[in-house]
């Protein structure tokens, strides 16, 4: 006879009840929302800054050359986050 008939075991659901979980999930929806916020003005910039070559800072130019693809990738991973994120947890901004 098989062990598993043996032993009777209940059903173990996770619970997402703790005090402090609210406030967490808040927290963590305003830290991915800001740095997307953040990353995407980087983009802006930076693509902007390389597709108008004439009307811009030389700095800007060049800071936005060198990092352009850190910049996607730094997109590509918070939106994967925020993905996650959002899909097992739902972004909870307090309203």
């Amino acid at each position: 006879m098989p062990l598993a008939h043996l032993v009777n075991v209940p059903d173990i659901n996770p619970d997402f009840s703790a005090p402090f979980f609210g406030g967490f999930q808040v927290i963590v929806s305003y830290v991915l929302a800001a740095g997307m916020l953040v990353v995407l003005t980087m983009l802006i910039v930076a693509g902007g800054s390389l597709a108008f070559r004439g009307a811009g800072n030389e700095r800007v130019r060049s800071w936005a050359g060198e990092h352009i693809l850190w910049i996607f990738l730094a997109a590509a991973i918070l939106g994967a986050v925020s993905g996650i994120f959002q899909w097992f947890i739902n972004f909870d901004f307090g309203f």
